[in-house]
């Protein structure tokens, strides 16, 4: 568990709008992230429990068809060319950027309709 002075500059963080917490986004002190991260997480939980393992299985393929059908064939190939890289010890953009290796992200980003 963290230290009293450790949740302090935590709490600081989060105050100036930086996410301390993972899955904790929009919450504006280190209490409230806490709080949304572990709704969250339960409302996942929940929804995992209603669907089954099939039927959540089923909605994140769903997620990733319609993510891929955003980014268009390109924007996903660069995505799983970047995420290729990744290593145990290195995401794949340090790889990339170590190795000189181009990512266009501009790529990965929702096409305009």
């Amino acid at each position: 568990m963290a230290s009293q002075q450790q949740r302090s500059e935590l709490d600081a963080k989060a105050k100036q709008g930086e996410t301390v917490v993972p899955g904790g986004t929009g919450g504006k002190s280190l209490d409230a992230q806490e709080r949304l991260a572990e709704g969250r997480s339960k409302g996942g939980q929940t929804r995992k429990e209603q669907l089954g393992h099939e039927g959540y299985q089923e909605l994140g393929h769903q997620g990733g068809e319609a993510r891929k059908e955003q980014m268009g064939q390109e924007g996903y190939q660069e995505m799983g060319r970047k995420g290729g890289l990744s290593t145990m010890d290195k995401s794949g953009g340090e790889r990339a950027e170590e190795e000189g290796i181009e990512i266009d992200e501009s790529r990965f980003t929702t096409k305009n309709r």
